[in-house]
């Protein structure tokens, strides 16, 4: 009998996680998994409709700013969909709240997952964020009979400790599809489609319009390269809260011409392989990025900031770090000057090292199947 998972997660839209378990979906063996989504919104998401076409469901369950409301809707679901064999949530400190929920309708597996670092804000915030924090960890650490995270870093920011001091706590990275990566894509159609002529030269940029992608800065560093080299585009990949601000400081800077704000696409190999020169991925913080990982399965230079984790650094020839203490003039002249050197490895070898890395998808899902079957075995008495 199919074993079901109930994934929590806010949307399913295009973002890291939400395409990590799209990948994890089409490859993980749905004669033994069966995956549904349970979402914090009743709006339609971008992988909606694919999802449903892989005979798995999307279950909305809004209302997370109140608590008695989306505690009536969870207990709702798991009677009426249920059961569950596992509930496993992506909601970060959420969370806390669902392990406990989940703990209370007799789900016998409960996983959080913690795809990011968020210590460093989440100490500086206020009184009430600050107990939050507190409390959802605490209940993490009491309903939750797994914890896993991207990085040993998030799993102890999370679970307020590691595997070596809890053997429920655990790291599991992110992966990606090498297949897309190895199609032919016409660079002249690609680059057309987006009005980009073809000897221009382009820095592109995948991700929300969220204060953590640091668009600000990656406009200001358009702007320095637009005064060095004429002939240059910006593509931002992506949507959020934040564009209007950023097309507003786009056209204040004089760069109206220079920036092609592509909104969300399905295509992103397509993009990389035909459209972009170099990667620019100046977050102020990642669990990991998994853009970047795909960046280095295209064969593309990338130049990141020096907080995103190390250990996404596949390809080191394709990877430079700068610190964001740096002027935007500074990475304006590294980017350059990558520019006006070859590649130190090409696109199929740099694929080929992905593809057999840890962060392949038939890896990663292998090593999903097993957290799971393992758990199960447990038949862990709620």
């Amino acid at each position: 009998m199919k074993k079901r998972i109930l994934h929590v997660v806010g949307g399913m839209n295009r973002g890291g996680i939400e395409t990590w378990l799209m990948q994890v979906l089409h490859h993980i063996d749905r004669d033994r998994f069966q995956m549904d989504f349970l979402v914090h919104t009743a709006q339609p998401c971008a992988y909606d409709d694919e999802i449903r076409a892989l005979n798995s469901q999307i279950i909305p369950c809004p209302h997370t700013s109140r608590p008695w409301t989306y505690a009536l809707n969870f207990q709702r679901i798991l009677r009426d969909y249920g059961p569950y064999d596992i509930v496993h949530s992506h909601v970060h400190l959420f969370s806390g709240y669902v392990m406990r929920l989940a703990w209370q309708a007799g789900v016998p597996i409960r996983i959080a997952h913690c795809h990011t670092d968020t210590s460093a804000i989440e100490t500086k915030g206020g009184l009430n964020r600050r107990l939050y924090y507190s409390w959802m960890k605490s209940w993490i650490n009491r309903y939750a009979t797994l914890g896993l995270g991207i990085n040993p870093k998030a799993v102890a920011a999370l679970f307020g400790s590691t595997n070596e001091t809890d053997p429920r706590w655990g790291v599991i990275g992110y992966c990606i599809d090498p297949t897309p990566f190895r199609d032919e894509v016409d660079k002249l159609t690609v680059r057309a489609e987006l009005g980009i002529p073809a000897d221009v030269f382009v820095v592109g940029h995948i991700g929300r319009f969220v204060e953590v992608k640091n668009h600000t800065f990656i406009l200001d560093v358009a702007a320095e390269l637009a005064q060095r080299e004429p002939k240059m585009r910006l593509l931002l990949v992506g949507d959020g809260s934040l564009r209007p601000e950023m097309e507003q400081k786009a056209q204040q800077l004089g760069l109206s011409d220079r920036v092609i704000f592509a909104g969300v696409r399905s295509d992103i190999p397509r993009l990389m392989l035909g459209a972009m020169d170099i990667f620019l991925f100046p977050s102020l913080f990642e669990g990991l990025g998994n853009v970047r990982l795909e960046a280095q399965a295209a064969g593309l230079r990338s130049v990141i900031s020096n907080v995103v984790p190390e250990e996404g650094d596949v390809i080191q020839p394709l990877v430079q770090r700068l610190s964001l203490n740096e002027p935007a003039a500074k990475w304006a002249e590294v980017i350059l000057a990558w520019r006006n050197t070859a590649p130190a490895i090409s696109q199929s070898d740099a694929l080929a090292i992905m593809a057999n890395s840890k962060f392949s998808i038939e890896t990663c899902v292998k090593d999903l199947e097993k957290i799971y079957q393992a758990q199960i075995s447990q038949e862990v008495v709620v």
